[in-house]
């Protein structure tokens, strides 16, 4: 009885901890695609056949690929325009420490 509501725990915070890591990696890839393009991406695919990421990860949460991707101005092109700014877990669920999975200033 004592174990169960420890292991369901430690998986939540090991998928948590996940989250956190692919998220600080697509974001830093971001970053680095629009340093060296000068433009941001328009899609996570295309991070992805530029060569900055492998393949898109799995949402450890949800268990797909489905992140949510937000656009914005792209103030790093001349030509301006959108691009995606951010990406974020669409899990609507509550995390450990009460926040939403899916709320990008959070995770």
């Amino acid at each position: 009885m004592i174990v169960l509501p420890r292991y369901t725990n430690t998986i939540q915070q090991a998928r948590e901890a996940t989250l956190r890591d692919d998220l600080v990696q697509m974001r830093k890839m971001l970053d680095q695609y629009a340093s060296d393009k000068g433009r941001l991406p328009q899609s996570l695919e295309e991070l992805v056949s530029a060569g900055y990421l492998r393949d898109i990860p799995i949402d450890p949460i949800t268990g797909e690929r489905d992140w949510v991707i937000v656009t914005g101005e792209d103030t790093v092109s001349a030509e301006g325009g959108q691009g995606v700014t951010d990406v974020c877990s669409a899990s609507p669920d509550t995390a450990s420490d009460g926040s939403s999975y899916n709320d990008c200033s959070k995770w």
